[in-house]
């Protein structure tokens, strides 16, 4: 099969479209949680910036499946479109379940260019899957006062993310291709996407209020993993995205600027001498 070609947008469509799930949030198994599991999903800083991402997205990429003329992308984007305004829903109802205090975030405004919305926020989702993905994996393992129950329906979200960001990476060549543009004009578009979709999530947790200062960040995450260290973090994110995107078709494109990028990470930081400080260390002034 060539990359680019009809082919390739009838695997990638189909195989987005055939795996959709369907489900409710309301109507998961939500479990009982003890006092000490409350309070640390309360403690997570991240869930005002989790409901507006998800808010805005669901927003943001239905209006962009509005634009597209192919019937077969449309359909695809659309579906994609409606499972990121259920992820909205779902999160605000595990805020509302368990009684997570948060200041409400604005209503959803729509970018001017919604093209250059959606390619960014594709970015994004495969930077900010990879990390997820690795983080979910620890918790999975380490956090032994959360529920199997809760897992298993943020394993359902997280294989959704996974579904996402390979129809994206297959999507975004398959479009390029079809403009004509040549590898290395392929690679700086997703070092511009990239680096803006960073600047995005600085931005985001960089102002005065207390949620964005805590943010979505490795930082976080080790309040509730002891002893979380850069190697861990990154090996298991490595482990956790050859997991999670192993089950596609093997002649699908899938994201590797940062796997790639990690894996040089991770080797530079085996050489350093003095490997045993934890992120909340590292953090510390």
């Amino acid at each position: 099969m060539k990359i680019g070609s009809k082919e390739h947008k009838e695997l990638f469509c189909h195989r987005f479209i055939e795996s959709h799930l369907e489900y409710e949030p309301e109507r998961l198994a939500w479990p009982t949680l003890d006092s000490v599991a409350i309070e640390s999903l309360r403690n997570i800083p991240f869930w005002r910036e989790a409901l507006n991402t998800e808010q805005e997205a669901g927003v943001m990429v239905n209006a962009f499946a509005a634009t597209i003329s192919d019937s077969l992308l449309k359909d695809a984007i659309a579906l994609q479109g409606m499972e990121e305004v259920r992820h909205g829903k779902l999160i605000k109802f595990l805020i509302d379940q368990y009684d997570i205090q948060i200041s409400l975030p604005p209503a959803p405004v729509l970018p001017s260019n919604i093209k250059t919305a959606f390619l960014d926020f594709g970015f994004g989702e495969c930077l900010d899957s990879f990390l997820a993905f690795g983080l979910f994996g620890l918790a999975r393992r380490h956090v032994n006062y959360i529920p199997e129950a809760l897992f298993d329906i943020f394993d359902v979200i997280l294989n959704e993310e996974a579904r996402h960001i390979m129809f994206f990476i297959n999507w975004v060549t398959y479009l390029e291709i079809q403009e004509g543009r040549s590898n290395w004009l392929r690679g700086i578009n997703a070092l511009i996407h990239y680096s803006r979709a960073l600047q995005d999530k600085i931005t985001a947790f960089s102002g005065s209020n207390e949620e964005q200062q805590k943010g979505f960040t490795a930082t976080g995450a080790s309040n509730f993993i002891d002893n979380l260290t850069p190697e861990l973090l990154l090996s298991t994110c490595l482990e956790e995205n050859s997991r999670r995107l192993g089950v596609f078709d093997k002649e699908l494109l899938q994201p590797q600027l940062v796997p790639n990028l990690a894996k040089i990470a991770l080797a530079t930081l085996r050489l350093v001498p003095q490997r045993n400080h934890s992120i909340a260390q590292l953090s510390e002034p």
